[in-house]
C-alpha cells in the first residue's frame, strides 16, 4: 500500500531540502528521499567543506606574511589530518542541523534510493529503502532535485582512480598533501583546490583548454585573477587540450597540446575539474518520456518538466550549478505547486569563487552586454586606492561595474579582492531591485570599508570617481 503526500522530493541538496521546508510551512504534508547524507553534495562534499579547506590554507598563507603586521612566530607548520578533520567535522555539524530542520517542519525523510513510475494523474515514487526493502510513494507533485556529479572523461584517462587521480570528492579526503599537482580545468572548483593545495606549499599547474583561466568570468577580471595567483605562485597551461592523463610510477603524467606542440606535465597527483553532469540516470525518466538536454532535465519557467506533476530544480536541471540557484528554484517552484504568491521573477544569480584572491561577479561581462547591442558605460576602483584595504593590507583586486548607457542600469559587476564573495549581494540586491547609477550614487556607504570599492565603481563609471 503507497504512502500518500501533497508533495515527494527526491534529493535533499540545498535544493530538496529547502523546497521541503517551504512544503510545510505552505502546509503540504511533505516527504524528502535522500539516498546519501542530507545536505546533498553541497554540504557534505561541496559547498561548506571545501570552505574549510580554503579558510585554514588561508590562514596558513597568512602566518607567513605576518612581519607585514609587525607580528612574528615561529616555526610555522600544519597538520593535514587534522584540517582534513575539521573540514568533515564542519560538514557533519551542518548535515545534522538539516535534520533538525526536517524535524521541525515534520517533513518525512525516507532513506534510499528512489525511482519513477508511471501513475494516473502523477508519478510514482518507488524507493529502495536501506536494508527495508521497498516503499511506495504516491503525491500530487514530485520534484527532482538529485543534483549532479563530476564529469569524468575516461577515454583520456580524466576519471578518478581513488589514489592518484581525484575530483572534488577525493580532493577532499586525501591521507596527505601532495608535494605537486594538476588540475585539469580552471573553472571555480579547479581554481579553488589550486588555491588551497598552493596555500599548503604545493607545486601546483593548472591547465585550462580554453584561451584563459575563469572562462566564465569577465574577460578583465580574469586576466587579473591570472596574474594574482601566477604571484603566489601557481602555474598555468591555458589554450591546452589535455591528450592523456596516465598513472606513472611516482604520481601521474599529463600529456596536452598547446600551440602545435605536445608536451607532457608530471606530478604526484591530479584533480579533474571539467565540469559537471546531472544526475538523471536510474529515476526512470525515459520510461516516462521526461525531456532530457545534454545530460540536464528540461524545465520551463515554473521548474514544470513536460510530465504533469513533475518538477525539477537545480543542478539536474541546467546551469548555473549553484547551491543558491537551486535554493531559489525550490522555494519558487513549490510556491508554483502550492499556487500562492506572483509569478516567479528570474533574479539575477551571483558566482563566487573561494580562491585567494576571492572572485565574485553577477549579470553580464562587459563583453556580453555589448554583444547584446547595449552602449555601456564602465566603472573600476582598484582597492589599493581604498582605505580600509590598505589599513587591512588586502589592496589586491578591484571592483568593475557594467552599466547600460541608455537607461542608466546596473547590468554587471565583477569583483576580485579580499572578501568579494561578501560583498556582491550589495550589487544582487541593487539589480533585483532594478536599481540606476542614480540610486547606487545616493546610497550611503560606511567609511571605512571595503564596500566603498563598490560606491566608488558606479561613480567612476560617470566619470565622478572621488579617491582616484
Amino acid at each position: 500500500m503507497a504512502d500518500s503526500f501533497d508533495l515527494v522530493v527526491i534529493g535533499a541538496g540545498p535544493g530538496g531540502y529547502v523546497a521541503a521546508i517551504r512544503a510545510s510551512q505552505l502546509g503540504l504534508k511533505t516527504a524528502i528521499v535522500e539516498r546519501e547524507a542530507l545536505g546533498g553534495v553541497c554540504l557534505n562534499w561541496g559547498c561548506i567543506p571545501t570552505k574549510a579547506l580554503l579558510k585554514s590554507g588561508e590562514v596558513y598563507d597568512q602566518l607567513g606574511h605576518l612581519d607585514n603586521y609587525g607580528l612574528a612566530v615561529e616555526g610555522r607548520s600544519y597538520d593535514f589530518t587534522k584540517i582534513i578533520e575539521r573540514s568533515r567535522k564542519v560538514a557533519k555539524q551542518l548535515s545534522a542541523g538539516v535534520a533538525f530542520l526536517m524535524k521541525k517542519h515534520k517533513i518525512e525523510v525516507v532513506d534510499g534510493v528512489a525511482r519513477l513510475e508511471a501513475a494516473d494523474g502523477a508519478p510514482r515514487v518507488v524507493v529502495a529503502v536501506k536494508a527495508k526493502g521497498e516503499r511506495t510513494l504516491t503525491a500530487k507533485s514530485v520534484i527532482l532535485a538529485t543534483g549532479a556529479r563530476a564529469r569524468v572523461i575516461p577515454s583520456i584517462g580524466l576519471e578518478p582512480d581513488g589514489d592518484r587521480i581525484w575530483t572534488y570528492r577525493e580532493a577532499m579526503v586525501p591521507g596527505t598533501a601532495p608535494a605537486s599537482l594538476l588540475v585539469v580545468g580552471s573553472g571555480a572548483i579547479g581554481i579553488e583546490f589550486a588555491s588551497f593545495y598552493r596555500s599548503l606549499g604545493a607545486e601546483v599547474t593548472v591547465v585550462e583548454a580554453l584561451p584563459r583561466i575563469l572562462p566564465v568570468e569577465d574577460e578583465e577580471i580574469s586576466g587579473v585573477a591570472h596574474k594574482a595567483f601566477e604571484k603566489r605562485g601557481l602555474k598555468f597551461r591555458v589554450g591546452a587540450k589535455v591528450t592523456a592523463l596516465t598513472k606513472t610510477k611516482t604520481g601521474v603524467a599529463l600529456i596536452l597540446e598547446a600551440g602545435g606542440k605536445s608536451e607532457t606535465l608530471e606530478a604526484e597527483r591530479a584533480i579533474v575539474a571539467v565540469g559537471i553532469e546531472g544526475n538523471v540516470e536510474g529515476l526512470g525518466l525515459e520510461a516516462l518520456g521526461v525531456k532530457i538536454d545534454r545530460g540536464h532535465v528540461v524545465i520551463d519557467a515554473n521548474c514544470a518538466t513536460n510530465v504533469p506533476g513533475l518538477y525539477a530544480i537545480g543542478d539536474i536541471a541546467g546551469p548555473p550549478w549553484l547551491a543558491h540557484k537551486a535554493s531559489h528554484e525550490g522555494v519558487a517552484c513549490v510556491e508554483h505547486i502550492a499556487g500562492v504568491g506572483g509569478p516567479h521573477l528570474a533574479a539575477p544569480i551571483p558566482g563566487c569563487t573561494y580562491s585567494t584572491p576571492q572572485i565574485a561577479s553577477i549579470g553580464l561581462t562587459e563583453a556580453q552586454a555589448k554583444k547584446n547591442g547595449l552602449e555601456v558605460k564602465v566603472g573600476r576602483f582598484p582597492f589599493r586606492a581604498n582605505g580600509k584595504a590598505i589599513a587591512a593590507g588586502d589592496t589586491e583586486g578591484l571592483v568593475k561595474t557594467v552599466f547600460d548607457a541608455g537607461t542608466g542600469a546596473l547590468v554587471g559587476a565583477h569583483l576580485i579582492g579580499a572578501e568579494v564573495t561578501e560583498m556582491i549581494q550589495g550589487f544582487a540586491l541593487a539589480m533585483t531591485l532594478e536599481a540606476t547609477e542614480a540610486e547606487i550614487m545616493a546610497t550611503v556607504f560606511p567609511h571605512p570599508t571595503m564596500s566603498e570599492a563598490m560606491h566608488e565603481a558606479a561613480l567612476d563609471a560617470y566619470g565622478k570617481v572621488l579617491h582616484l
